[in-house]
């Protein structure tokens, strides 16, 4: 880039159902949930990201938050075109008399449609970037892992995000068999939430239902270190007054074991897909496991018990597919795989 490197400020950027990651220089410079809290009446952003998120469930009439991204995929255009501008702004970028044109790596789930895919490059574009390339969440996730995917060896990759869980076998720079499921962190809130109305009679909100997720979220109802029991707050059903009262990790795994079951059918579906060359490499390496769902107690168990495969959680597996996206932007002309 030479004498005008200094005008073109590279950027990558995680555009996640639950959170949206930025890098910038190797670094990670914004770390915020994909939410928006916008003013009825003037119809203008008025918070994004954490000080957004603080409002959510919480707002008036006049206030409404706003997840732009369902399910791995642009839901409201306008207002993730306004978040990502919004998103670049944090970066603080340093003031210069001629704006810096951006040049952006974006990930993308491996199951989205072309107009999914255009919308994604339009927000993009309108936001200030010059020019976009996309690599698939999947892929980005692997080269995050530090996994050398242009080898001839196949690995195979579960992504469980907020909004989808992407299933792939990577080898020679490309996906060769994948599967997208639109189950995922999302999906499992929803399932606490049911679970809490229908067995305690107790009404809870998204957040509440994330908290509990983390705090004591589990994949199997046996684990070796087991964590300590969650106070949940929320509305009695029966009465409408606010109560408190204890969970412990083997109702929520009990509350999650459907949906947890439908990501273990999907990743038999991928395996089966697999050429017999492939799948005889993934049973030397194994599975790799990324994204918040990497980090419910006890899936990666169940995942080894279901496939009699060594199942490796990826290392801060939140921030693998930004990993693997801000990577992807270092060798912008070496991996033909991202998407023009």
């Amino acid at each position: 880039m030479g004498l005008f490197s200094f005008l073109t400020k590279e950027v990558a950027i995680d555009l996640g159902t639950a959170n949206s990651i930025v890098i910038c220089n190797d670094k990670v410079v914004v770390d915020e949930p994909s939410i928006v809290a916008v003013d009825q009446t003037t119809k203008k952003i008025i918070a994004v990201g954490k000080r957004a998120m603080q409002m959510d469930g919480k707002t008036h009439e006049n206030i409404k938050t706003i997840r732009p991204l369902r399910d791995g995929v642009i839901a409201d255009f306008d207002m993730a075109n306004d978040m990502i501008r919004e998103l670049i702004k944090m970066m603080n970028l340093r003031k210069t008399i001629v704006p810096p044109s951006l040049r952006m790596v974006i990930c993308i789930p491996s199951g989205i449609t072309n107009v999914e895919e255009r919308a994604v490059r339009d927000a993009a574009e309108q936001a200030g970037a010059k020019d976009v390339r996309l690599i698939h969440e999947p892929m980005a996730a692997a080269i995050g892992i530090g996994i050398d995917v242009l080898e001839p060896e196949g690995n195979m990759i579960i992504d469980i995000g907020g909004g989808t869980s992407e299933i792939a076998v990577i080898a020679l720079g490309g996906i060769v068999c994948n599967k997208s499921i639109r189950i995922a962190g999302d999906e499992f809130n929803r399932d606490i939430v049911e679970y809490m109305r229908k067995q305690h009679n107790i009404h809870i909100g998204e957040r509440m239902a994330e908290r509990i997720k983390k705090s004591v979220g589990a994949a199997i109802p046996d684990l070796e270190n087991p964590p300590d029991d969650f106070a949940v707050q929320g509305r009695d059903v029966l009465t409408g007054i606010p109560k408190e009262l204890s969970v412990n990790y083997k109702e929520i795994a009990h509350a999650l074991d459907k949906s947890i079951a439908k990501v273990e059918s999907a990743v038999l579906e991928a395996l089966a897909m697999t050429p017999p060359e492939l799948a005889s490499d993934i049973y030397h390496t194994g599975i790799y496991l990324a994204g918040g769902g990497a980090l419910l107690k006890g899936l990666d168990v169940r995942l080894q018990n279901k496939t009699k495969l060594s199942v490796h959680v990826a290392e801060d597996p939140l921030r693998a597919v930004a990993r693997g996206t801000g990577m992807a932007l270092k060798h912008w002309d070496e991996y033909t795989f991202l998407i023009k």
